[in-house]
């Protein structure tokens, strides 16, 4: 059964009794060849469906508590905690070039992956600007487990997203704001 490097495009040929045997152990006993081929990623999408309300729930909390604070804190944010939103994104107006690089720093201070990696700005593909992107998620590429990213132009907006938990929403965000004070002696 070789598909190259795709997960499928196999096929099984022989006696009809010996395919429904590879296809129940490609699938499961008594289902076989009645959903085709699901490399056991079916419990995996059904997870998926069963957390989604939670995590969004939380990512909404964590963008509504990064608002409160920041807001408080002096930085123009959109939407602020009190507006009715749309989406999970945070924007976060910090200003200066340091404060757009502290802030992602701390993010990615405050992930639970790669929390000892400093993200700094760089050129990157589509983008005029230089860019800083923090992430320190369990699956590369996924925004909703907590991420912060900015072009380094002005006026400098930090555009923060996700929280798989509240908790750890929270500490990310604390953890961007004691970065961006420490560095700025405490203020």
């Amino acid at each position: 059964m070789g598909a190259g490097i795709a997960t499928s495009g196999a096929y099984i040929v022989g006696k009809k009794e010996l395919i429904e045997l590879c296809a129940e152990r490609l699938t499961s006993p008594g289902i076989g060849k009645e959903i085709g081929p699901s490399f056991h990623q079916n419990p995996m999408i059904i997870k998926g469906l069963f957390f989604a309300p939670s995590v969004v729930a939380s990512s909404v909390k964590t963008a509504i508590f990064a608002s409160c604070m920041l807001e408080k804190l002096g930085y123009k944010v959109e939407p602020t905690y009190q507006e009715e939103r749309a989406d999970i994104v945070q924007t976060v107006h910090l200003g200066s070039e340091e404060k757009l690089i502290k802030f992602c720093q701390g993010i990615q201070k405050g992930s639970p992956i790669d929390s000892d990696v400093i993200p700094y700005p760089s050129e990157m593909g589509g983008y005029e600007d230089k860019v800083i992107m923090a992430a320190g998620t369990f699956t590369q590429g996924s925004t909703i487990e907590l991420s912060c990213d900015g072009p380094i132009r002005k006026p400098y907006i930090a555009y923060m997203q996700g929280g798989l938990t509240y908790e750890y929403g929270k500490l990310g965000i604390q953890k961007a704001i004691e970065h961006m004070r420490k560095e700025r002696g405490g203020n």
